[in-house]
């Protein structure tokens, strides 16, 4: 018969540092949350969101939190409590959304380098290119493109057998994981999901290191003040793709049968680099760093209630 719920091993097995594991991952996640949260708040309650480059930047930072929230508050629990049951209805809503979240920001991430490659390549064209209904249209195109590849994963696991045993070697529902379960050979799907996924990353990563390596060959050609500017921006997405994809290539491109190893990839991108997200566009942006002070001045914030 098929089985109504998993059992998730989680990320270790060694019962003594499972509560300071979750303490140092509750605090990861508020900061994550807060994190975020200051920086999506920040651009819209300033002049930045008017900004292309914002825009995204507001709508990865609300990416960022849905996709940790899929994951976190589960992971958090089951350390404390070591209760590590999942629905079988659970844990296809659970990789839906992993899935949905991350594939989107994976887009974002790409619609940002877009955006930074029109403005410094294209930069006489930049307003009518990169307009508000553009920036739109590339975001909702990225909604449904993603919410299909999603759906697609899920209507593939619901078709599949399920049988004992029921532990899931990871901390999340996944495709791999789950693949490992199932009663049937599923080497045909998982040669799908390696050429579909992995290389969908893999093409992505490779597209944006090659327009970064055009937009920095053209910042030669600029003023000193322009390309320190444009360096700092380009600087920094280019550390965020790098912590999201190169854990993400690592986990849908198996180099071993090992899945123990792609839950310390997944801790990077469903944890990690949410985490430093806001840290690394605040910490490089001048225009961000001054929104932040006009937004969360406490004149204005006493004023306001």
């Amino acid at each position: 018969e098929n089985i109504t719920e998993f059992i998730l091993l989680g990320l270790f097995s060694n019962a003594d540092v499972k509560t300071p594991c979750s303490v140092i991952f509750s605090l990861c996640y508020l900061a994550i949350l807060s994190g975020n949260l200051a920086i999506l708040l920040t651009i819209r309650g300033s002049h930045l969101g008017e900004q292309p480059m914002y825009f995204f930047l507001s709508y990865l930072s609300f990416v960022d939190v849905c996709f940790t929230s899929t994951v976190a508050p589960k992971l958090i629990i089951d350390l404390l409590v070591q209760w590590n049951t999942i629905s079988f209805s659970g844990c296809m809503s659970q990789m839906f959304h992993a899935h949905f979240f991350g594939a989107t920001e994976i887009f974002i991430l790409v619609a940002m380098a877009y955006d930074r490659y029109v403005a410094i390549c294209r930069s006489l064209h930049y307003v009518v290119i990169m307009s508000r209904r553009a920036c739109y249209i590339l975001v909702m195109t990225a909604v449904i493109g993603v919410f299909i590849h999603s759906l697609m994963h899920v209507l593939i696991m619901i078709q599949l057998p399920f049988c004992d045993p029921n532990q899931m070697d990871h901390y999340f529902c996944d495709v791999f994981p789950l693949l490992e379960l199932a009663c049937t050979d599923t080497r045909l799907l998982k040669i799908i999901i390696v050429t579909t996924t992995g290389v969908l990353s893999i093409l992505t990563f490779v597209a944006l290191v090659i327009s970064y390596v055009i937009i920095l060959s053209t910042l030669r050609t600029r003023s000193s003040e322009g390309r320190h500017k444009a360096l700092s921006t380009c600087g920094s997405h280019i550390m965020v793709v790098l912590m999201f994809f190169l854990p993400l290539i690592f986990t849908y491109v198996p180099m071993t049968d090992s899945v123990s190893n792609d839950k310390v990839f997944a801790l990077f991108y469903t944890m990690i680099a949410p985490l430093f997200n806001p840290l690394i566009y605040t910490m490089r942006n001048a225009d961000m760093k001054n929104a932040m002070k006009k937004v969360w001045d406490p004149h204005k914030l006493l004023e306001g209630t």
